[in-house]
């Protein structure tokens, strides 16, 4: 017997083809929630076993403050690169610095490199070939240390709560 999970394995994501579908197509005439709901089944089914298994969601509750904190981050971050870039008699102190990692799983580290990347002054070049530490570039940093201290307390360390890892 074919269950719901076999044919449908991401409900979410197959909702969410469907939504954008329609969006593309500017139109909500029966054929094309048709035709999205069939495309929104088979995308998922052709392609599911090519995805990572995702870390078992912990602590949701904890997701949100982890949301919010990065948002609070990305906006006071926007305002301090830009007035490093206002000020021109500021000289910057560029770095690339090695992260060393505590989480494992390969979908908590990508979380990790899209935080860092998405809070500005901050990039995350490179995830080594030993999946242990991250190439970090900052804009201006003054301690290292502090750096990959700061990175540990506001991102890592909630991330390895949230998914249990």
């Amino acid at each position: 017997m074919i269950t719901p999970r076999r044919w449908l394995p991401t409900p979410l994501l197959s909702l969410l083809l469907l939504f954008v579908w329609l969006l593309l197509v500017r139109s909500v005439a029966f054929g094309q929630i048709f035709l999205g709901g069939v495309l929104a089944i088979i995308i998922p089914l052709l392609t599911y076993r090519f995805w990572d298994a995702q870390p078992r969601l912990g602590r949701p509750l904890l997701l949100l403050r982890f949301v919010l904190r990065v948002l609070r981050d990305i906006f006071t971050a926007n305002f301090e690169v830009a007035w490093l870039i206002a000020n021109p008699w500021r000289r910057l102190n560029p770095h690339f610095i090695v992260y060393p990692l505590m989480l494992e799983e390969r979908f908590t580290i990508t979380l990790l490199a899209s935080t860092i990347s998405l809070t500005p002054g901050t990039v995350s070049a490179n995830l080594r070939m030993d999946g242990k530490s991250l190439l970090i570039h900052a804009l201006d940093e003054q301690d290292e240390d502090a750096l990959i201290e700061r990175i540990r307390e506001r991102y890592e360390r909630p991330l390895k709560e949230i998914y249990e890892c």
